[in-house]
């Protein structure tokens, strides 16, 4: 639960019934009850938020700008490491901490991005008078920039499905976690798809349609769209089924999760979108472990889930799909957004400028 301890200075205009902060926040993770994994996200940043002013003994109406300087640097560095980092653990352990690591750049924007919607709600409520988020200076032209690099190269692709055809199958679980994992990356890879649209994901969101498969998926923002899904993938799909014991076809009304838990009791259970970064971040050591030049060990050693989204949209329009259908496979708003993937633009830049000679005379 959320920490309910200290009351907010709420005004007689608010719109929403809130007498406590706690409360406040609950409101506004209600409004997006319907849109699971989004709640998930938005609930931790929230409960990270509260549970950092609680210790100052603040209030979320005297957060100040230097307020929010402050915690930007304790998300990048959450300090006392011992009482708020800690193992991966379920919200109901004794041991839970509100962090498995300290957040990356990006990771620390998009808190403070939540956070900001966060404010904007409660200030449109009237149960605010400001939002100190608002004033952050934003780097999004320099992030965007960086963000396309982070894909992974043909030889480094090749060196990862070298690492999941590895993998220890010297019991019945490494055997179920092996069929896991690559199935994972498969689907991952395949439909460029975010790890929390994954994580959502069940069987049934799959339909036929003229002998074609489709994947009804709920992305960002709450848009609602389909992913096709090709031969090779519908196999690896027949494959992990197989591994669970389940039939190779999906049926219209089955509910199993795209992605299982292993070890689960009874009904099958969704593999959360941590337990998938998590799962991708072992598959990433164990190639990076084996990889033969520093360059590919840096990437490696960089990767995460999003990377895999980024190297699909870079290998799927190096394979001469379209630029039109890879914006929408990945459901970018802006075809734009998708040109940056577009790497060989930037290698025919470079022998074009290859071939441009200093004229001498003769």
């Amino acid at each position: 639960m959320l920490p309910d301890v200290f009351r907010a200075d709420s005004g007689a205009r608010s719109l929403i019934q809130a007498k406590s902060d706690a409360q406040a926040v609950l409101t506004w993770l209600a409004e997006h009850a319907d849109r699971p994994a989004t709640l998930a996200v938005y609930r931790r940043e929230a409960e990270r938020l509260i549970l950092w002013l609680a210790d100052r003994q603040q209030t979320l109406s005297r957060l100040k700008r230097e307020d929010v300087l402050d915690y930007r640097r304790f998300l990048a560095s959450p300090y006392p490491a011992e009482r708020w980092i800690g193992p991966s653990r379920p919200r109901s352990h004794p041991d839970w901490k509100p962090f498995s690591r300290p957040l990356s750049p990006a990771s620390v924007e998009h808190s403070l991005t939540v956070l900001g919607a966060l404010f904007a709600y409660l200030n449109d409520a009237g149960y605010l008078g400001g939002n100190p988020f608002k004033l952050l200076r934003r780097r999004g032209a320099r992030q965007a920039s960086q963000e396309v690099e982070r894909f992974l190269d043909a030889d480094c692709w090749r060196h990862v499905q070298d690492a999941l055809s590895g993998m220890p199958r010297g019991s019945a679980r490494e055997v179920r976690h092996a069929e896991r994992a690559r199935w994972l990356f498969t689907l991952l890879y395949l439909t460029g798809a975010r790890r929390a649209e994954v994580a959502a994901a069940r069987t049934c969101d799959l339909s036929r349609r003229n002998g074609n498969w489709w994947w009804q998926v709920t992305g960002k923002g709450g848009v609602s769209a389909r992913i096709p899904l090709s031969d090779e993938l519908m196999e690896a799909l027949a494959r992990y089924r197989l591994s669970l014991g389940l039939p190779q076809q999906p049926a219209a009304d089955d509910e199993t999760p795209l992605v299982c838990r292993i070890g689960g009791k009874g009904q099958a259970m969704p593999l959360s979108d941590k337990a998938i970064y998590l799962v991708c971040k072992e598959i990433f050591s164990r190639a990076e472990a084996s990889a033969p030049r520093d360059e590919m060990r840096a990437s490696l050693r960089a990767a995460s889930t999003h990377w895999l989204r980024h190297t699909a949209a870079s290998h799927q329009l190096e394979a001469g799909i379209p630029l039109l259908m890879v914006s929408q496979n990945l459901r970018h708003a802006s075809i734009q957004t998708t040109r940056r993937y577009l790497h060989s633009e930037e290698d025919a830049r470079h022998e074009a400028n290859r071939r441009h000679k200093l004229k001498r005379d003769c």
